[in-house]
């Protein structure tokens, strides 16, 4: 399959073995529907993939049948998690982990349901881990439950089964001088974070200006997960596009792939040269 062929949502890819494997939510599940699963499409190139391989599949009596939104996959202490949106007609949207011997899968449960607080709205779990090997989830607090969206990081236990603190808000989506909102709702959707080589420590995210979702960037002042967090004055790509994250080829380029357009049945993987972050 060629890149433009594959529809998904919220694409992530993971660098291992010098292949790229690619995951993100099915383009076909993605709104009101019962959910199956994830997959993985895999590539030597970043222009020709495989078909999908099912990496997780809904167990029996799981707690979610919607929204398997967002998944992403780190190796970690010789595994491979991933942190995924699950929801269910009377639970709340949270994100759980996962665990699996190889990129591959399969992916079994590893948190005891949502790592995300229990009775908020949430999505969009990254995984950061900082310079001390504290791992850290931060992840959205919808606009859904406060109208506007609000960032938070909680640490996480040694083995990521689950969290050990309570939720630190990082900024919220009213924040930029570029944020409209939409009906006065404002949207944190995609945060992914990125050290860079100068030590500046990045975020990228998505939220909606002047009608459009876009893909913005935010930097941490003091270089740390807490903050405060500074905003770009413009968001980085702002033509129906985002929740993005950034790899290393196996050339050693940096970039950004994120889902354009944001319209339902049109979404697919974008690949651009990072030169923001």
């Amino acid at each position: 399959m060629k890149l433009h062929e594959i529809h998904i949502r919220d694409p992530f890819v993971l660098v291992w073995q010098g292949r790229y494997y690619m995951y993100g939510t099915r383009g076909l599940e993605a709104w009101n529907t019962k959910c199956t699963g994830l997959d993985v499409f895999v590539s030597d190139d970043l222009e020709n993939w495989s078909e999908p391989h099912v990496v997780f599949h809904r167990p029996t009596n799981f707690w979610a049948d919607r929204d398997f939104w967002a998944p992403e996959v780190h190796e970690y202490n010789g595994a491979f998690y991933m942190l995924v949106s699950f929801k269910s007609e009377n639970e709340r949207r949270g994100t759980q982990i996962l665990v699996a011997d190889t990129p591959l899968g399969p992916f079994r449960l590893h948190s005891d349901g949502p790592v995300t607080p229990r009775d908020w709205d949430c999505l969009d779990g990254t995984l950061y881990v900082d310079e001390n090997q504290c791992p850290h989830m931060v992840f959205c607090h919808e606009w859904t439950q406060i109208r506007d969206g609000a960032m938070y990081a909680v640490p996480l236990f040694g083995d990521l089964s689950r969290a050990v603190g309570e939720p630190i808000l990082l900024s919220n989506a009213s924040e930029p001088k570029w944020a409209t909102g939409t009906n006065g709702n404002y949207i944190t959707d995609g945060p992914f974070l990125l050290r860079a080589s100068d030590g500046t420590l990045s975020m990228l995210w998505s939220s909606i200006a002047d009608g459009a979702y876009v893909q913005a960037v935010a930097y941490s002042e003091s270089g740390e997960i807490i903050g405060p967090w500074k905003h770009r004055e413009h968001p980085i790509f702002d033509n129906d596009g985002g929740h993005g994250m950034i790899f290393t080829t196996l050339e050693g380029e940096s970039k950004l792939i994120f889902h354009s357009p944001n319209k339902t049945s049109l979404e697919r993987p974008k690949i651009l040269d990072n030169v923001w972050v």
